[in-house]
């Protein structure tokens, strides 16, 4: 009898558990929007005071590498530009003097006009006036244009300056470390005082109080479920059950897939799932990599 009662009673326990999973519509993983900063230039790291689970912001500075030899090439360019800006020319001051001459035989041809009109002066003087205005005129297109031409140039030069200058501008604002978002650090992978490169990672950033849990659903599911509806989930909560939160449906995959190893559905018999990411807010006790519950 005895023996009769324990088997009943672990067929019993067995039964309750898996009705009890049962009580859930889908199960996931939770995880968050992880970063990997990686550096953006070469150089010592002179400030890097980050610490794993420091709370940072979105675009605060964490540090800065060597830029001393940056703020030495951008001062030599600055002065390569103001070498450049120099040689323009003043086109007005330049032109100046062909302008005169041209006025002063203007001023001529009318005064030999008014003496031709009093049978004072001949034709043949008037013609040598008006060919000398036409030289000047000449001239002075020839020596406008070449002018303009020389100012274009060195206003190319000086462009060319500004751009490498600009280039350099970028190195140094690169060299600043800054968190991308706001989060929490995961993993830290340098320290203050190394040589660093560009390409390198420097630290892990994640966003955990916006959390997301990976979940999966059958095809007789996807029905039920749309774009931002809201749904139960639960965590676990040490030995005192599960933690009920509000999540929000943000992603539906339009793929189906495997069930993965690790994952549960409630129709354990279906091979194809489609898996969907839920919205949580975090209140601190859910960590990534937990398992979680939903209940649509």
């Amino acid at each position: 009898m005895n023996r009769l009662f324990i088997t009943a009673s672990i067929i019993f326990l067995a039964v309750s558990c898996k009705n009890g999973n049962k009580n859930f519509d889908a199960s996931g993983i939770f995880e968050a929007t992880e970063v990997i900063v990686s550096s953006e230039a070469n150089g010592k790291l002179l400030q890097f005071n980050v610490v794993e689970g420091q709370r940072v912001t979105a675009g605060e500075k964490l540090g800065y590498i060597d830029t001393t030899q940056l703020h030495l090439s951008k001062l030599q360019l600055l002065q390569s530009a103001k070498s450049v800006d120099s040689r323009q020319l003043n086109i007005a001051k330049q032109i100046a003097a062909i302008q005169e001459q041209i006025a002063s035989q203007q001023r001529e041809k009318e005064r030999t006009e008014r003496l031709i009109a009093a049978n004072a002066a001949n034709t043949k003087q008037l013609d040598d006036i008006n060919t000398n205005i036409a030289i000047l005129q000449r001239q002075l297109a020839a020596q406008q244009e070449s002018l303009e031409s020389n100012n274009r140039s060195i206003s190319e030069q000086s462009s060319s300056v500004e751009i490498q200058v600009a280039q350099i501008e970028d190195q140094i604002a690169k060299s600043n470390i800054v968190s991308p978002i706001t989060g929490t650090v995961l993993v830290k992978y340098a320290e203050q005082g190394e040589f660093t490169s560009m390409g390198k990672p420097l630290f892990k950033v994640a966003d955990v109080e916006n959390m997301l849990l990976r979940a999966y659903i059958t095809s007789g599911q996807l029905t039920q479920l749309k774009i931002g509806q809201k749904v139960k989930v639960f965590a676990d909560y040490e030995n005192k059950g599960k933690r009920e939160y509000e999540g929000i449906i943000t992603w539906i995959s339009d793929k189906s897939e495997f069930t993965p190893k690790t994952i549960q559905t409630r129709d354990e018999r279906a091979n194809l799932v489609y898996a969907i990411k839920i919205a949580v807010r975090n209140d601190g006790l859910i960590k990534i990599g937990m398992y979680g519950d939903v209940k649509f």
